[in-house]
């Protein structure tokens, strides 16, 4: 649910925020998701528990007066406002902000996105180094691609992180724990079971691990 500041005590770190469904909730600075400068008139995002505010974070980009004439609470709300939606900027982030990002939800768009690139990366990588085998004499006479395998294996311990990430952040915007990425280890079906979830559409609504990701038509 969106909310705006009422008040912040930063010395006690106590506060309270009125929701859009205009009930007011008490909140703690140990409530926030990460630490961020807050005042009255802060707009930010919050899981309600009765009368209280979890899971804090702030709502960049979004003014108070452009809230209210949207009326863009709620669901309809992410983390950082606008941000970019194409298929490199959904890469690049899976490399970057999102590496460990086992919090919140990725839609369909984000997850194959990463993946087009990534097999992209990976093809462009094995053919250079397939070249400097060739030029060593590695593959000559049964040799062994040594530079190949070297580079493909670092290529894919610095990749395993933003992946099961990214796995688990698609399960999220489907409705489910990420947990289930343990399917994984199933042998035969449990990969399969995991190819059905990630073509699956994010859920038109605000569920337990954020909001409806931006970009999604709700």
């Amino acid at each position: 649910m969106r909310g705006e500041v009422l008040h912040f005590d930063d010395e006690h770190g106590f506060g309270f925020i009125t929701g859009a469904d205009g009930k007011r909730y008490t909140f703690e600075k140990t409530d926030l998701r990460r630490d961020f400068p807050i005042s009255k008139g802060t707009l930010v995002e919050f899981h309600p528990e009765e009368d209280k505010a979890r899971d804090l974070f702030l709502i960049r980009g979004v003014g108070r007066e452009a809230a209210a004439q949207t009326g863009e609470f709620g669901r309809f709300a992410t983390e950082q406002g606008p941000v970019p939606t194409g298929m490199w900027s959904y890469f690049q982030r899976g490399l970057t902000s999102n590496y460990a990002n086992f919090r919140d939800r990725a839609r369909r768009k984000e997850f194959w996105s990463y993946y087009l690139f990534y097999y992209i990366a990976l093809a462009v990588l094995i053919t250079v180094c397939l070249f400097i085998d060739q030029a060593f004499g590695r593959l000559d006479a049964g040799g062994a691609p040594y530079v190949t395998v070297t580079a493909g294996l670092l290529f894919f311990v610095a990749t395993i992180i933003p992946a099961i990430a990214l796995q688990v952040r698609r399960q999220h915007d489907i409705g489910l724990s990420g947990w289930f990425y343990l399917l994984v280890f199933v042998p035969y079906i449990g990969g399969l079971i995991l190819l059905v979830f990630d073509f699956i559409p994010s859920q038109p609504h605000e569920n337990k691990w954020g909001p409806v990701p931006y970009g999604v038509r709700v």
